[in-house]
């Protein structure tokens, strides 16, 4: 199996085949550490001296996920007993193993800063200059993650009280309205409607993310509910290189929807020279609020639509195409980006149609995206490009599936949000980073074969 490109000489099997020390030392290449020692290292020269390498435990913390180490208890035990991972590392023989202490104190400095963002971000810029990301179309999705906390007991809620019965007068209806005015505004941004965050910055949407595990509930491939205790995973990635150009994480019961235009706005604001054209999620991101986010950055929504108690429109299909006297749905031909409008054309059906000549039925029917973005959108719903487009979303779950399968991203072994992230965050980073160096590696092979040919 690969996580790269179709065609590309090296993958993620050969990595792995590779001997450790050069397997980490292509992996370690692709991460700067340089800002996280300097959040985790001793600050002044005054104080007992430093004893431990800390760069060698971020390495190894990476290490950590590449070797696929379920826990730091095992991890340490590695370091005592395996030499040449103690060296690939980059711990001296010399240097004192840090205890199981050590790390939680690290990780908890992790935990207070957003340095691992930084990095990430810095990682992607890299890829993008050296010319491996190019994606114009983005997938975006989430995926569930369980927490090492345990569920709290159900409390039980106490009764309401009843309410008067029959019509609130004048005064109390405006009292009452008033009081529910207040209260909104009052709730944080991820608890208002996903309107609440389009004129809302990007750090503080990001430090606004509600982290604490929660119950989280979703539906699986046979309809059925499923409940998790924990936390949830959001990415936007490039579809065509398997990039993560963005990631969040959540509580197990945030929206998925309300997790979207925190993302959007990330790819537009950080990653500027990426020319991000389409946008494709699927039906549980269909919110008028995410079109509107997807517009504003100069893209194109390719969304699954849900319908939610709906009446079917007169004189159009269900992908809200024209209709003809007799039913037949126009066809889409084109997108006029000047105008932002989509043309459709005469159905092929009224070529020999009695009504084709009247007034009643017209050549051609014009309308633009802007009249509503939802269920107009370029190029047009139910056409085969945007078949063809929305197909790329799979890019998005496979992924996520690599995450969970190699890079143990279900394997959170952490209490409390903050410090899950953390395991999040380094996820996302190795992920990244041997992508890299994939394409690094197989770029040098190819540039190896075209001399050798030459």
């Amino acid at each position: 199996m690969t996580i790269i490109r179709q065609g590309s000489l090296f993958d993620l099997q050969d990595l792995y085949d590779l001997e450790p020390t050069h397997r980490f030392e292509a992996v370690f290449s692709t991460i700067d550490i340089n800002p996280i020692w300097a959040v985790v290292s001793k600050k002044a020269l005054y104080g007992a001296p430093v004893q431990l390498n800390y760069a060698a435990m971020i390495y190894s913390l990476t290490a950590r996920i590449l070797e696929r180490i379920p826990t730091i208890k095992d991890l340490i035990k590695r370091i005592k007993q395996d030499y040449m991972f103690r060296l690939d590392c980059g711990f001296l023989l010399s240097d004192p193993i840090p205890s199981k202490a050590s790390y939680s104190r690290m990780l908890t400095q992790l935990a207070e800063s957003d340095v691992l963002e930084r990095v990430q971000e810095t990682q992607i810029l890299q890829v993008i200059i050296e010319g491996f990301v190019t994606d114009e179309t983005i997938a975006i999705d989430a995926t569930h993650i369980e927490a090492r906390d345990q569920a709290p007991t159900k409390e039980e809620k106490p009764k309401p009280e009843l309410k008067k019965r029959g019509r609130k007068s004048k005064d109390e209806q405006e009292k009452w309205l008033q009081e529910q005015a207040e209260r909104e505004a009052a709730l944080p941004i991820f608890e208002k409607t996903i309107e609440a965050q389009l004129d809302i910055t990007l750090e503080e949407l990001r430090s606004s993310v509600p982290m604490d595990p929660k119950w989280g509930i979703k539906k699986n491939s046979e309809g059925k509910n499923v409940f998790w205790f924990g936390y949830k995973g959001h990415f936007a990635v490039g579809t065509k290189s398997q990039y993560i150009l963005q990631s969040l994480f959540s509580s197990g019961n945030l929206n998925d929807g309300k997790a979207a235009i925190p993302l959007l706005k990330g790819i537009h604001e950080r990653l500027t020279t990426l020319p991000i054209s389409y946008s494709t999620l699927d039906a549980g991101y269909d919110y008028p609020a995410i079109y509107e986010q997807i517009y504003r950055i100069g893209a194109h929504s390719v969304i699954a639509y849900n319908k939610k108690n709906e009446s079917e429109l007169e004189g159009f299909d269900k992908h809200f195409a024209p209709t003809c006297v007799r039913e037949h749905s126009y066809r889409y031909d084109s997108y006029d980006s000047k105008y932002e409008t989509l043309k459709y054309t005469r159905p092929k059906e009224c070529t020999d149609c009695p009504l084709a000549e009247d007034t009643l039925c017209q050549k051609v029917y014009k309308v633009k995206i802007t009249t509503d973005l939802r269920r107009y959108c370029a190029p047009a719903r139910g056409s085969k490009a945007w078949k063809t487009i929305y197909k790329q979303r799979s890019a998005v779950e496979r992924v996520i599936a690599y995450l969970k399968e190699f890079f143990q991203l279900n394997n959170v072994r952490y209490r409390t949000g903050r410090r899950a992230k953390i395991h999040f965050d380094f996820t996302h980073l190795v992920y990244n980073g041997a992508k890299l160096a994939c394409d690094r590696l197989a770029k040098l092979i190819s540039n190896n074969q075209v001399t050798n040919v030459a």
